[in-house]
């Protein structure tokens, strides 16, 4: 169950402010371009910031307010793997690979 206290929300936006300080990427798809200024409820913008649990918070209530569980993600990517358990990661790739 989820519950928003005034610690969470305090840690939320701590979490978003390091984020946009450090221009973090998407950890669901890896893109740097998460829109930190737009408002949480601008529901049209799928590019918006959105903080993620690593472990969903409806199968582990315990860690909703655990700073080691937060993701930086897009709005759009949040709601699109919903509840779903964490994907495992690539690994370490061979070379940086970047968009041309």
């Amino acid at each position: 169950m989820r519950v928003q206290t005034r610690a969470f929300n305090e840690l939320r936006a701590e979490f978003r402010a390091q984020c946009a300080e450090e221009d973090a990427a998407c950890w669901l798809c890896g893109q740097r371009n998460i829109d930190y200024p737009a408002p949480f409820d601008d529901y049209s913008n799928d590019d918006r910031f959105q903080l993620d649990h690593y472990w969903p918070v409806s199968t582990h209530p315990e860690l909703q307010a655990d700073p080691a569980n937060f993701r930086a993600s897009h709005a759009g990517c949040n709601r699109e793997r919903g509840n779903k358990p964490p994907r495992p990661g690539l690994g370490i790739p061979s070379q940086v690979w970047v968009r041309v």
